[in-house]
């Protein structure tokens, strides 16, 4: 097991999305007793990525089943519609997109007004200076190091450039904002993202999907990030 503490350096979020959806309790049971952090639902809507996934049914679902804090990443059009939904689902944060958001600014005190951490995604392409104007009121950017919509995607090196870029706006403008990424990460990249300024990290494929199981894989992302 991992030690779990408030004030470690590194989080470790594992992806529901990887996991075996028939086994999910006991699943998300398992990163959980093997040390993770957070869980990190994915929420997909077929029109703003390519997939469809899960809703506020399943957050409620989960809730239960473990203590661990559960952040909403939603991958949709219009999150505006369903960040009231969630919190009564029981989330306790909430990630948008900067290029999904209409109205990124009035979206973040939203999610703020539910008493929920405010999370902005960035997708690899856009540029980081599209987070400047939101930075000083979110609580965490998460900076998308595959494009989203699926799981099990090959690893962008081009984004670390863009986390440096975000790790230096973060430090300047609101240093309490976590910096997570996403997409790719396992025990080969880790250490890359841990150098480029990345402090909370999600984990589907490589927990999930790892072949000796959830736990092995977590103890190994664990591994090298020096954990």
């Amino acid at each position: 097991m991992i030690p779990r503490t408030d004030d470690r350096r590194f989080k470790i979020a594992p992806s529901i999305l990887s996991a075996d959806l028939s086994r999910l309790a006991e699943q998300v049971r398992e990163v959980e007793a093997a040390g993770a952090d957070r869980i990190h639902v994915d929420v997909m809507d077929g029109r703003f990525v390519p997939n469809i996934t899960f809703g506020p049914v399943l957050v409620k679902w989960l809730r239960p089943v473990t203590t661990l804090h559960l952040e909403g990443h939603l991958m949709i059009h219009a999150p505006d519609d369903f960040l009231d939904a969630f919190a009564e689902a029981g989330i306790d944060s909430l990630i948008v997109h900067v290029e999904g958001a209409l109205h990124l600014n009035r979206t973040i005190q939203r999610i703020k007004a539910l008493n929920l951490r405010a999370g902005v995604a960035i997708n690899p392409a856009t540029p980081a200076v599209m987070l400047e104007e939101v930075l000083p009121d979110l609580d965490l950017v998460l900076a998308m190091t595959v494009n989203p919509g699926f799981g099990g995607q090959s690893f962008i090196t081009g984004t670390l450039k863009k986390i440096q870029t975000i790790r230096q706006m973060i430090d300047r403008e609101n240093p309490a904002c976590e910096l997570e990424v996403d997409g790719g990460v396992d025990a080969e990249t880790a250490p890359k993202l841990i150098e480029a300024g990345a402090r909370v990290f999600v984990a589907g494929s490589s927990v999930y999907g790892a072949p000796d199981g959830p736990t092995a894989g977590m103890q190994r992302l664990a591994r090298a990030m020096g954990l």
